[in-house]
């Protein structure tokens, strides 16, 4: 355990930070999967929100510099794309 006062706000940090990143990572993910599994379900105004959403969240992690602003569009071009190859028809 850290004995300076700096130390321990730096802790304090580190840990609200990490609980922060972890709560963005899952948000992100079960996104991604929510809309992945509408898609398979062939249901396409479910899955259209549901893109929207995954849009809205990668967005904001890559504002918050969670993750990279191309790793951002990288993850919406790509859910675009099986949302058309899956859903074209």
């Amino acid at each position: 355990m850290p004995i300076i006062q700096s130390a321990k706000k730096a802790l304090r940090q580190n840990i609200r930070r990490r609980k922060q990143n972890e709560e963005r990572k899952i948000a992100l993910k079960k996104a991604i999967k929510e809309f992945r599994k509408l898609v398979a379900a062939k249901k396409k105004d479910e899955a259209k929100a549901a893109l929207k959403k995954v849009y809205a969240i990668a967005d904001k992690t890559a504002k918050t510099k969670f993750i990279k602003k191309n790793k951002a569009a990288r993850i919406k071009s790509r859910a675009t794309k099986f949302l058309n190859k899956n859903l074209a028809k």
